[in-house]
């Protein structure tokens, strides 16, 4: 079997495993965001390192809702001196500053993305968010968090301080492909089951409000909008509503 024949495999493997097992905090998840979003409240989503991906994947996008907020500290994501934010993502005080700064309220909620759920920066914001009665969406790898010694002074992990964990099902150490003659996996295997969960949730959030009758605030594509007035229209109408709102819209 070729090498890529073989992370298509464990990719495929590992999200199976995520609807198999998921569902039901996946529902737990949605629901939060429901009532976050019938409230009028934001939808705060923090990562770093690696893990700011899932947070950029679902910001001002199409498809995806409006009231979705990236909190995407520079410092910390990795986007520049990218060896450096694995200092700053293991630095006191960072979290708790982002849940501060960005004044997130109860009427709000926090999905909160670590792939091993042990860097400080994330377990500071979902501690300081609980403080705050803030709910916390945790996606993560459980099986791997267990695996690893935990960092932070206080003892806990992402998963011991959020309302609702989803299990990104991942491999440990985050690595997929066997291959003969060379040491070491490769192949990350975190990025996609962590966006499938997102989006799996995002998704259901939309379902439940539907339902409910309350018409959830959602992008169009933009090249749909390019070609349809009405379609473009309709985003410039959320981008005005959420403009003054969102610091980063």
């Amino acid at each position: 079997m070729k090498a890529f024949e073989k992370y298509f495999e464990e990719l495929e493997a590992i999200v199976k495993k995520v609807r198999q097992t998921q569902a039901e905090n996946i529902m737990k998840a949605a629901q939060i965001l429901a009532d976050t979003t019938e409230k009028g409240g934001l939808i705060y989503g923090f990562g770093t390192g690696h893990s700011h991906l899932v947070v950029d994947d679902a910001f001002w996008r199409a498809a995806t809702p409006a009231n979705y907020v990236a909190l995407l500290e520079p410092s910390a994501t990795g986007n520049q001196e990218i060896t450096k934010s694995y200092y700053v993502e293991n630095t006191y005080g960072i979290g708790k500053l982002i849940v501060d700064y960005h004044r997130i309220t109860p009427n709000d909620c926090m999905i909160i993305i670590s792939n091993s759920g042990n860097n400080i920066a994330p377990v500071d914001a979902a501690l300081r968010a609980k403080e705050k009665g803030i709910p916390v969406i945790a996606i993560t790898n459980v099986e791997y968090s267990k695996y690893l010694t935990c960092k932070h002074k206080d003892g806990v992990k992402l998963m011991d301080v959020a309302d609702v964990v989803l299990d990104n099902c991942s491999a440990i150490g985050d690595a997929a492909v066997d291959i003969d003659g060379f040491e070491m996996k490769v192949g990350s295997t975190s990025s996609i089951p962590n966006i499938y969960l997102q989006n799996a949730i995002l998704c259901e959030m939309v379902a439940i409000l539907t339902e409910k009758g309350i018409h959830a605030d959602v992008y169009y594509n933009g090249h749909m909008a390019f070609m349809n007035e009405e379609f473009a229209d309709h985003n410039d109408r959320l981008v005005d509503k959420y403009f003054y709102r969102i610091r980063n819209l």
